[in-house]
């Protein structure tokens, strides 16, 4: 018989991170995904760099925009954006105001390689 966690809410303000974003490491809760919640002031955002697995990004809101191997796309509120794995990707906050974002990884431990 496999033992079930119960589920309970985690406050964000709990995940480490600051005011520019939080993590959620999937297995520090027993969970098979990882996020981070990214919190942009305009022109910012992580440089060039790929992980092992997909990654997905939900836009709840801002300009955003991505670059994905040689390509460059932008996206806003309302739009999913995902990166296949080993796809070198990077982004930054496209607009005049604040951008949120939530990034999925597909893994329960995060990994990156910083390409730049």
């Amino acid at each position: 018989m496999s033992e079930t966690r119960a589920a309970r809410p985690i406050p964000l303000a709990a995940l480490p991170g600051s005011g520019r974003g939080r993590e959620f490491r999937g297995a520090a809760h027993g969970a098979s995904i990882s996020f981070i919640l990214a919190l942009n002031p305009p022109g910012t955002g992580p440089a060039l760099h790929r992980h092992p697995y997909d990654e997905t990004f939900v836009v709840e809101e801002g300009t955003v925009r991505f670059t994905v191997g040689d390509e460059q796309l932008e996206a806003g509120a309302g739009d999913v954006v995902v990166v296949p794995a080993g796809v070198p990707h990077g982004f930054v906050n496209a607009g005049p105001g604040p951008m949120r974002s939530i990034n999925i990884h597909a893994a329960a431990e995060m990994q990156t390689e910083w390409l730049g």
